[in-house]
């Protein structure tokens, strides 16, 4: 059995909200990839959000729905770069040696 801190963590969910996990030695299989490329494009997409809220923010005439939407979209890209975090930081925990 593969050992918890072996395993990648993967940028999305599976049923009822719970983190999905990837264990395999192969870095250029398909699931390997598609993580990959899906963290690309969540951390593009939370770069572009990043860009949009001074905008907003100094929009005195800013709906407040528009406010509002921009909130939880800043949520949902913050908890994807946050589950990219963990998962970088886990790999590189499992690829450096461990001193004693």
């Amino acid at each position: 059995m593969t050992a918890p801190s072996e395993l990648r963590l993967l940028p999305w969910v599976g049923p009822e909200g719970k983190p999905c996990y990837l264990s395999t030695d192969d870095r250029s299989g398909y699931l390997t990839r598609l993580a990959d490329n899906t963290e690309a494009v969540q951390l593009a997409f939370a770069a572009d959000l990043l860009d949009q809220v001074p905008d907003v923010l100094d929009d005195v005439d800013a709906d407040p729905d528009e406010i509002h939407s921009l909130a939880w979209e800043l949520i949902s890209a913050l908890r994807d770069v946050l589950r990219i975090a963990i998962s970088r930081g886990d790999l590189l925990a499992v690829s450096r040696p461990q001193h004693l």
